[in-house]
């Protein structure tokens, strides 16, 4: 780039869904319908979980913030998705940009964080059930709540800031449907792009990283008790109480390490695409009506909340 005159870059272009001209219509339909059940579902675990006083419990409170935490992360992206599929401009502005960007990556990281808190949660619960009110209490678990989110409101504003620390000059063309980390840094000039694509993408699999091995060792815990009970109706009832979460966390770990883990080589616009679908639309979706069917009392209390009053 010596030499050349490169004007700086005041916005960018989220070419992501330009590739598939003639489904953005069905993308829209179906990203909307997605998007209202994933902001119904998740409203309606947080209305009944503060409505109903017995499920103010631990464990129902953290599935509470889980969900705000993926009504913040859709609704950072999602609406901006739908706009632009029906727009041909599909310009954002540098700050708008950079918002977008903290305002994805800060729930996002809180929710791993907050996955963390539950299988700690779990853990307690099960190994050691004469301590859980101690470790567990009110105050403790508001403030591992507080502790997550201020994790990833620190990440999230890590992440942005040395990202958009980069010059951005020539090319503007954001190959991705949101302002993503690896198509923006491809898009930045200077000598240290590299050396911040890999500060950036260390950090994120660290955290990845370290909140899966943390869950996998509340788990090993977890077996361990379980295995020790000696009555089968005991076993079942000990792993029914996880399976909610654990069904979640296999999701979500499973459609990041997709993204995070996937071994470098050239890429199509049309599969990082498809690919940053599963993260962004299908995960959120996909968690409310796990919790909800895999949660006898949460169940109940929408019934008894919401179907009882229609």
């Amino acid at each position: 780039m010596q030499g050349a005159n490169f004007s700086a870059v005041t916005e960018f272009i989220l070419s992501g869904f330009s590739t598939f001209p003639h489904l953005q219509l069905m993308f829209f339909l179906l990203f909307l319908l997605m998007y209202l059940f994933t902001l119904l579902g998740n409203l309606l675990v947080m209305a009944a979980v503060w409505s109903e006083r017995s499920l103010h419990t631990p464990m129902h409170l953290l599935l509470c913030a889980l969900s705000t935490s993926e009504v913040l992360y859709t609704f950072a992206i999602t609406p901006r998705v739908l706009a632009d599929l029906l727009s041909t401009g599909r310009s954002i502005s540098f700050r708008a940009c950079a918002s977008q960007m903290f305002f994805s990556f800060t729930p996002g990281f809180t929710h791993s964080f907050l996955l963390t808190v539950m299988g700690y949660d779990r853990y307690v619960a099960i190994c050691h059930p004469l301590r859980y009110n101690v470790l567990m209490s009110p105050r403790g678990c508001a403030c591992l709540v507080a502790w997550s989110w201020a994790g990833g409101s620190v990440m999230g504003l890590l992440v942005t800031s040395i990202v958009f620390r980069l010059p951005f000059c020539g090319l503007n063309e954001v190959h991705h449907f949101f302002c993503h980390v690896p198509p923006l840094v491809k898009l930045a000039c200077g000598t240290e792009v590299q050396i911040v694509a890999k500060g950036v993408g260390l950090v994120c699999i660290t955290a990845l990283l370290g909140c899966g091995l943390l869950i996998l060792l509340s788990y090993a815990f977890i077996v361990a008790a379980i295995l020790r009970i000696p009555s089968a109706e005991g076993r079942h009832k000990a792993f029914s109480t996880c399976a909610s979460h654990l069904t979640v966390v296999v999701v979500h770990y499973g459609f990041a390490s997709v993204i995070y883990l996937k071994p470098k080589g050239p890429q199509s616009l049309e599969g990082d695409t498809l690919m940053g679908i599963t993260y962004t639309v299908l995960t959120p979706f996909l968690s409310p009506i796990v919790f909800s069917l895999r949660n006898k009392e949460l169940k109940e209390a929408v019934k008894k909340t919401f179907l009882s009053k229609l």
